[in-house]
């Protein structure tokens, strides 16, 4: 974050923190499978990057980072907790570890190339997509927005997945 005032580099760090509070609790929470616990540890992960955030490159990508730290929160936390009754020993959490960080990148491709594709949808089908996922409205009560029938509502949006999910499966492979 060179070249930048210590406020506008705050002002970065505090976005790119609030952006990857999802992705971090859910992977803290597949590693621990305790929603308290798990919320516990992004805290802890939280302060942690705070203190850290000088250590951040800019340019770098902040996930992998923010993942790295929280995957040492959460072999602290099981360390500690080793007294009571833990769902996971300390070998387990670290092969999962691994293998959840090798799906965050995944993820992230997968979110940008989803993304793409509603980009190029038509204004209507894009519209359709949004009542149903983003309002998670019936099928139903989408028809009646559209002035359609529900199994014609339905075959719709049947066929969007489909083509939302080969193109997306295009565009992974392109990048």
């Amino acid at each position: 974050m060179a070249g930048m005032s210590d406020q506008e580099q705050t002002e970065v760090f505090v976005q790119l923190l609030a952006e990857s509070q999802g992705r971090l609790f859910g992977y803290v929470y597949s590693m621990l499978g305790d929603h308290a616990r798990a919320m516990d540890v992004v805290q802890e992960t939280n302060l942690v990057l705070w203190r850290k955030k000088a250590e951040f490159r800019a340019g770098a990508a902040f996930m992998p980072w923010a993942v790295a730290i929280a995957r040492f929160q959460v072999l602290a936390h099981v360390r500690d907790q080793s007294r009571e009754r833990c769902l996971l020993d300390s070998e387990l959490v670290a092969a999962l570890s691994e293998e959840t960080e090798k799906q965050v990148d995944k993820l992230d491709s997968m979110r940008v190339a989803l993304r793409q594709c509603l980009d190029n949808l038509p204004t209507e089908k894009l519209e359709m997509i949004q009542l149903r996922y983003y309002r998670s409205m019936s099928i139903a009560e989408i028809a009646q927005v559209v002035g359609s029938q529900s199994t014609a509502v339905k075959v719709a949006l049947l066929r969007l997945r489909r083509s939302l999910a080969e193109c997306m499966h295009h565009r992974m492979l392109e990048s």
